[in-house]
């Protein structure tokens, strides 16, 4: 699932972190009852805020202590945007949980160079190195080991075959005009051609990214960060080219306002058969099902289309995949934890029951579900990788990528202005 000799470079730098909200961390440091027991408490942060992968991550827990019964798991969970907040927080204060939800990347990096990340080169072999080799990627910095995956995919658009038949649509576009052609035909029918979660700007973004891959080539993106420039023609011609989708009306109503995983958000319209697509990850029919009620046999998976005359090729690949970290100083049995998770056992549980695409390389035989299938074909066949650019670049860049872009969607900035808003910001990173 993925081509092992991709480019770390595709996968580097930060998180986009929104807000400075602060917590507390009651179990920082592996803390010990204080009694002759000599239990140690692992506080653990992840963002499996929605089911089966809450409860399953839950019994995971459960199941370690009772393999380990001087451990004790205290689970912290979070939405996506708040766990990012509350990091960004801890992270200035220096106190990380012990055990983190991390995408990798310049965040990651950002914690390293900050001292307070765990170096796992050592403690995690041999059964680190055994894992998927394009999944570990993310969490190398100056090739040692500062994280470990559970997942990887990437982003495409899964749809409502049912919906599609309405309108007439016999196949998945595989170029952008044929995409606005769809969503002509859907608008046309009836249908509310996508749903999107304009609160929460990241989804947009995908948008955006996907089409300056496409018109620029994956290796650009990489090019424009180093250089500090996103004002070149190919990105000025991806923001045209959202301008003119936008420009069709094809969200649903009210999607400014609309969350990703709430009952009225994104993944709900899309579940509960109000809305035919949505540009997501390879969780989205998790969270379709646990926020709406899940499309079953009618729902589909294709990759974004290639844009006509563009340099990028529709086999690159944008997206990511989720691990673990450790603070510095985390006790042995966070480690040990780490290697529990990372276990052939556990990964072929998380396939089975969250539908996760495995990162042990036995577990991929427990893919059942036929569009996990797709997006690991899609995987497997992939010529070049783009981490999330709001996980590719320093947080202040990658946050300025979301917030302009959703202006765009908004359509309170032009393409210009967004390629000039992110180069500002680039450049003022040194």
């Amino acid at each position: 699932m993925g081509d092992p000799a991709l480019s770390r470079r595709g996968f580097l730098a930060a998180s986009a972190a929104a807000g400075l909200g602060m917590t507390t961390l009651s179990a920082c440091g592996g803390d010990s009852d204080g009694g002759s027991s000599g239990t140690t408490t692992i506080e653990w942060w992840n963002i499996s805020t929605t089911e089966p992968a809450k409860t399953v991550w839950a019994a995971l827990a459960r199941k370690f202590e009772a393999q380990n019964p001087k451990v004790k798991i205290k689970i912290v969970q979070m939405e996506n945007d708040a766990y990012k907040s509350k990091m960004t927080a801890l992270t200035s204060s220096g106190k990380l949980p012990d055990i983190f939800h991390t995408w990798g990347g310049g965040v990651l990096k950002q914690q390293v160079d900050a001292g307070l990340v765990e170096d796992l080169t050592d403690s995690t072999k041999p059964w680190g190195d055994a894992l998927l080799p394009v999944a570990r990627e993310p969490y190398l910095i100056d090739d040692k080991v500062y994280g470990i995956p559970f997942d990887i995919g990437m982003i495409g658009f899964w749809y409502n075959k049912a919906l599609f038949a309405k309108a007439g649509i016999s196949a998945p576009p595989t170029t952008w005009s044929g995409f606005l052609d769809a969503v002509r035909k859907l608008k046309s029918a009836g249908v509310t051609p996508l749903a999107l979660a304009g609160k929460e700007k990241w989804p947009g973004m995908y948008f955006w990214a996907y089409l300056a891959m496409r018109t620029a080539g994956a290796e650009a993106l990489e090019k424009a960060y180093d250089d500090k420039d996103f004002t070149g023609a190919p990105f000025l011609e991806a923001g045209e080219h959202l301008k003119e989708l936008v420009g069709l009306q094809p969200f649903q109503k009210g999607f400014l306002g609309a969350a990703y995983s709430s009952p009225t958000g994104q993944a709900a319209a899309v579940g509960n058969g109000k809305a035919a697509m949505e540009l997501m990850g390879q969780w989205a029919p998790v969270v379709q099902a646990d926020a709406g009620k899940g499309l079953g046999k009618d729902l589909g998976f294709f990759p974004f289309p290639a844009v006509e005359g563009g340099k990028g090729a529709i086999t690159e690949v944008f997206g990511g995949g989720g691990g673990h970290a450790l603070r510095r100083g985390a006790p042995q049995a966070a480690v040990d934890f780490l290697k529990f998770f990372a276990s052939e056992a556990t990964d072929l549980e998380l396939v089975k029951k969250t539908g996760v695409l495995p990162v042990v390389p036995a577990a991929e035989s427990a893919i059942a579900d036929p569009n996990i299938k797709a997006v690991q074909e899609q995987l497997k066949k992939a010529t070049g990788f783009q981490l999330y650019l709001d996980q590719a670049y320093a947080p202040a860049v990658g946050q300025e990528v979301n917030d302009s872009v959703a202006a765009l969607i908004a359509g309170s900035k032009s393409p210009g202005q967004v390629a000039q808003s992110i180069t500002k910001t680039a450049k003022e990173e040194q």
